[in-house]
């Protein structure tokens, strides 16, 4: 029987289906530590590491940055003490590619990914969520106008600052990611189903009854 800890989910589903949303909730009531792969880009530039100066190289030349350095990113972060009871990895992998450097550096560690939960929600729910979400210009706070909006309509509910819609939630930019989602991402559900890993949660319920459906099945495998 595998031992209790540490326990490192990887949470897959579309742009839009809430995997942040529920990576934050996981975190607080598991204590395990979420890794999202944006997270560790800005953290990386902004400490003009090594690797996040080589991140940066590609991406003035606009070039996408190679599999390699995000992997590499990932493998120095989930070293550190934080991870050691397990980890949500949000974001990352994106790829086949990437699921199978995730692998082998978790092996190297004595440890593999435990569950998949998998967030399915419909195109029409994840285009509706994403045009509607606006970002405070001040402090970075989200909102969502149909489910969960400002007290006062364009200004944050936080610092009163202005809300605004980014342009990659525009409806053809979130058509556009739901198209690379299906062709790059996608393909990581069979390869976590042939696993027996995979679960599936439905993530146009509430999010509350979606932490649930999350709670319910992490703590089988904890348990």
């Amino acid at each position: 029987m595998a031992s209790a800890y540490p326990v490192h989910l990887v949470l897959v589903g579309p742009p839009g289906a809430g995997k942040g949303t529920q990576a934050v909730m996981l975190e607080r009531e598991l204590g395990l530590k979420q890794i999202s792969s944006g997270d560790l880009f800005r953290e990386n530039l902004k400490n003009q590491t090594e690797l996040g100066q080589l991140a940066q190289a590609y991406m003035d030349r606009g070039e996408l940055v190679p599999d390699n350095v995000t992997i590499a990113m990932v493998a120095e972060r989930i070293q550190r003490s934080d991870c050691a009871k397990g980890v949500i990895f949000d974001g990352f992998p994106r790829t086949l590619e990437q699921a199978k450097a995730l692998d082998e550096m978790l092996a190297l560690q004595d440890s593999e990914i435990r569950l998949v939960p998998a967030l399915v929600s419909s195109d029409e729910v994840v285009i509706d969520r994403m045009t509607g979400r606006r970002v405070c210009r001040n402090c970075g706070a989200v909102y969502q106008i149909s489910y969960n909006p400002p007290k006062v309509e364009g200004v944050c509910d936080v610092c009163s600052g202005e809300l605004y819609q980014r342009s990659d939630d525009s409806p053809e930019t979130v058509r556009n990611r739901l198209y690379v989602y299906y062709k790059q991402t996608s393909p990581l559900i069979g390869y976590y189903f042939a696993k027996n890993l995979l679960v599936r949660v439905n993530a146009d319920q509430p999010i509350d009854a979606v932490n649930q459906a999350m709670l319910q099945a992490v703590k089988v495998v904890i348990e």
